[in-house]
Parts: C-alpha cells; sequence; structure tokens
C-alpha cells in the first residue's frame, strides 16, 4: 500500500486560478464553428458565441482565454477585425489551411466571447510582421478611457467604455514561426516594443508577456533575459515556455490519437512528465536573474499532439481525445500546482477542435470531451494555497525505457476551507491501494470524483457519454487517515473535510 502524506499546515504557496488556462486560436475549427457561429446561425447563440460550447466551458471557470495564436498573431493585424463586419478585410490564413480568414471575429468579439465567460483576457500581439505602433494602438484602442483617435474608433465601432486587457503576449515563438530571431535580438525588440504598451489605468495594469522557449531550449532563456533583465521592474510580468506531448519524436508521423498500443501509451506519459524537469531548469536559469521570482513563467502552450484524424484538413489539427489525454492533463496539472511558486498561468492548446480540446463539435453537435472532465474537477485549486504533499510511487510501464512512476499528487486548501487532492494512476492494468495520511488534522468527511476506463476511451458524436466522471466513495476514513484504492487509468478528486 502506497503512502500518501499531506500536511496541511505547511503551505507551499498560492495557486493562481490562472494555472488552469485555455488558448484559442484561428486555426482550423477552433473559433469558427467551435465557439463563434455568427448571429444568424441556426445554431442557438448569444451575439454569435455557441450558447452550447459557452456553458460547458463555465461549468469549468475557464479563468483567462489567450487570443488570437500562436503563429497566427505574428501575422495578425489588429485593424482588420473591427469595424463593419462587411467590411473588414479577407486574408488568407496561411499557417493553418491556406483558407480564408473574413475577420468576423475580432477584437470586439473575443472580448464579448471572455464576457460571457466571465474570465481574464490574454491578448498576443504581432511583433513578428507588425509595427511597434500598430501594438501600441491596439493596446489605446482597448484601453483608453478619453480622446484618442484610438478611443474614438472605438466608441464609432460600437463600444463606449474601455476594456481591461490582463496580459498581453510581446509575440509569440519568435524563435520560429514569429520571425526566426536569434534571442538577443527578440530581446532587444522586446524591450522596445513593450515601451510603447500604455497602462492608461494604473488600477488596472496591463501583465506583459516575453516569449520564451520552445521545450529545452535554455539558450533562449538565459540570453533572452541577459538582454532584458536590467531594465527596470516592471518592464517583464511573465515569460512563456511553449511544450507539447509527442508521442514520437518524427514532427511528420507523430502518432494517432486513436490507434496507438501500450508502448505508444507509456511512451506518451513519459514525454509528458518532461514538463517537471523544464520546469525546473528553466526556473533555475530565471532565478539567476529573478530571485525573488516576480516574473512568472507562463506555459501558454501545452498539451498532445497527434497526427489528425483521418480525412480532415492536415492544417486543421483535429484531434480525438482519449483516456490517454486525460492522463495527460492531469499529470501536467498537478506539476503546474506542485510549482506555483513559479508557474503562474498555463494554457492548455487549444480549447475547442484543435489539438488537445476540451471540447468538440460538429455542426450543431458537442461533446466533453476526458480532458473536460479532468479540469472539472482539477477547478476546486483555483486560487487554492498549495499544501505539502508527498506520494511513494513504484515504476510501471512494459521495458526501462517507456517505463514512468504510477502516481502523481497535489494538494491544496481550497477557498472553501476544505483539501483537495488530485491524483494519477498512469498504470494501464494496476489499481494502486493508497493510504492518505493527513498530519496533525481530523478528518470529518470525503467526497470523491473519479475518471477512469481503458486506454482507447474516448466520447464520440454517437456516443458523447462513453467517458465521464462518476462519484467516487471506495474509501474508508480513520482519524487522520483515509484508505482508498486509486483504479489503474483513472484521475481522482478528493474532497476532504477537516
Amino acid at each position: 500500500m502506497a503512502k500518501l502524506y499531506v500536511n496541511p499546515k505547511v503551505k507551499k504557496g498560492h495557486i493562481n486560478p490562472e494555472l488552469q488556462g485555455h488558448f484559442s486560436e484561428h486555426l482550423g475549427r477552433c473559433i469558427y464553428e467551435g465557439i463563434y457561429v455568427g448571429e444568424n446561425s441556426p445554431i442557438p447563440n448569444v451575439n454569435g458565441m455557441r450558447t452550447d460550447v459557452v456553458e460547458a466551458l463555465k461549468e469549468i471557470h475557464v479563468p483567462v482565454l489567450r487570443w488570437p495564436g500562436g503563429c497566427f498573431a505574428d501575422e495578425y493585424h489588429w485593424k482588420d477585425g473591427v469595424g463593419p463586419k462587411e467590411k473588414r478585410k479577407k486574408m488568407i490564413n496561411t499557417h493553418w489551411g491556406g483558407v480564408v480568414e473574413d475577420n468576423s471575429f475580432g477584437t470586439h468579439e473575443f472580448m464579448e466571447l471572455c464576457r460571457q465567460l466571465g474570465c481574464k483576457t490574454y491578448i498576443n500581439g504581432n511583433l513578428g510582421s507588425g509595427t511597434v505602433q500598430e501594438m501600441s494602438e491596439w493596446v489605446e484602442y482597448m484601453t483608453f478611457n478619453g480622446v484618442s483617435p484610438m478611443a474614438d474608433l472605438r466608441k464609432e465601432n460600437g463600444h463606449e467604455e474601455p476594456w481591461t486587457v490582463d496580459y498581453f503576449g510581446v509575440g509569440n515563438e519568435n524563435w520560429g514561426c514569429g520571425g526566426n530571431m536569434r534571442p538577443e535580438y527578440y530581446g532587444d525588440l522586446y524591450r522596445r516594443y513593450q515601451t510603447y504598451l500604455r497602462n492608461y489605468d494604473e488600477k488596472k495594469p496591463i501583465n506583459k508577456i516575453a516569449c520564451g522557449a520552445n521545450g529545452d531550449d535554455y539558450h533562449w532563456t538565459d540570453k533572452v533575459l541577459e538582454t532584458t533583465f536590467d531594465h527596470g521592474n516592471g518592464f517583464m510580468n511573465g515569460m512563456s515556455l511553449h511544450y507539447y506531448t509527442l508521442p514520437n519524436d518524427d514532427w511528420s508521423h507523430k502518432g494517432s490519437a486513436l490507434d496507438f498500443d501500450e508502448k505508444s501509451w507509456y511512451r506518451t506519459l513519459k514525454k509528458t512528465l518532461k514538463m517537471e524537469e523544464l520546469i525546473r531548469r528553466h526556473g533555475a536559469i530565471m532565478d539567476q536573474y529573478d530571485p525573488e521570482k516576480k516574473i512568472g513563467m507562463v506555459i501558454d502552450e501545452w498539451g498532445t499532439w497527434y497526427d489528425v484524424e483521418p480525412g480532415t484538413n492536415p492544417g486543421f489539427l483535429y484531434q480525438q481525445n482519449t483516456m490517454r489525454d486525460a492522463l495527460v492533463a492531469g499529470i501536467n496539472l498537478n506539476l503546474f500546482n506542485k510549482n506555483c511558486d513559479r508557474v503562474k498561468m498555463a494554457n492548455i492548446a487549444q480549447m475547442v477542435n484543435v489539438l488537445q480540446a476540451v471540447i468538440l463539435t460538429e455542426g450543431q453537435k458537442m461533446l466533453k470531451t476526458p480532458t473536460w472532465y479532468v479540469f472539472h474537477m482539477y477547478q476546486h485549486h483555483q486560487d487554492a494555497e498549495l499544501v505539502e504533499s508527498s506520494v511513494e510511487t513504484k515504476c510501471v510501464g512494459l521495458e526501462e525505457e517507456y517505463q514512468v512512476p504510477n502516481l502523481t499528487e497535489s494538494v491544496s486548501l481550497g477557498r472553501d476551507g476544505k483539501l483537495h487532492v488530485t491524483m494519477t494512476n498512469l498504470s494501464l492494468t494496476e489499481e494502486a491501494p493508497i493510504q492518505a495520511v493527513f498530519a496533525q488534522t481530523d478528518i470529518k468527511s470525503v467526497k470523491g470524483t473519479v475518471l477512469t476506463g481503458k486506454m482507447h476511451d474516448h466520447n464520440t458524436f454517437e456516443a458523447p457519454g462513453q467517458v465521464c466522471s462518476a462519484a467516487f466513495d471506495g474509501f474508508t476514513v480513520s482519524g487522520s487517515q483515509v484508505d482508498f484504492t486509486l483504479p489503474a487509468c483513472s484521475v481522482l478528486h478528493l474532497e476532504v473535510e477537516v
């Protein structure tokens, strides 16, 4: 029986709600058809936003949404997406599928979506092909409450009051699709561009996010910070990190979302666990320049990336979502919690119909993926206090190359005064008996929710309830101890009243 040790008296850090953030790009059917169908659509909507999708997203309390990209951000010119829709410029989305982008979803529509969701806004600006003036004017358009050319234009376009921009990304993946830059060059451009992102309302300062590394490119992190760190407080509030879980290292054949074997299961989870090393090593570099951890690590693109579903546009990145993806989500969210002293925001890629989506749509149909259910369970960690915890693990897997620890966990003290335990069992075949000991704590009651199934289990439009969470009551409570058995291939949430 594995021991889970929890000490609620030892607080380890604050878990920002933004650790469960989301990402929506002008890519495939994420925004168009997935989120936005237009006011005249037969699909029920409010101001063009799909009612069913918005309601499902509200159930998981989306804390922050990143938009418009992604690679799309560094070819997006915001003025093309404001004003009367019939006059908005059309363009070819050269990054994603070569389809026509009609710009019917722009700044006003994004802000309306965030209003409906009740979430914070994360705008990603165009540094790769845009100008300082363009980026500066976008911030003025969105946030200035006064007389100015951009504020007047916003009012002409139907929005009298300014919006709040909570986070602003100065470029995206500028080491690659955002300009193929050297880190020193990007660092100098960041210094320049961020200077003109004015805080027009000092009570609502914009958090500025610098473009960070791709995976284990530690050189990028070091050189960007070396170029920028002497600029003074407030110039940088966060630095991004992008890391995708690929079953295979070959980008031309990443592996199928549905047709995979046990070896691919464990290889995928092992690659997911690399996130812990990335956080630690990038964090160590950040500590050299920012020992007080004022600059947050922002993992604003993470999740699984497989070959697209057969018969779909390869540029749309549409993939199915199984119990394997649920485990990937649970592992990552536990890691973000455990490293909340440095990781301040994370955004799964992407929200709807793209990569590791929480929702899939097909015409008027909508379904919640296994990943959605993980977010639904983990939402109790939002705005909570991480408490000290550890669990005994053993290696599972088919062979040494693909072995992983069987368990991951994180525990928080929620705003509701209850302890919230989340665990994953990575083993496909072995359940895990757990003895959870809560130090110096008398337990009054326990409630549980579990998501479990076989590795290929997934939801379809014909069977949308194949995978869903269920009540878990397989535990016994004695004083400060809870005994239970975690099923194989599962994600668990326990709510412990003390």
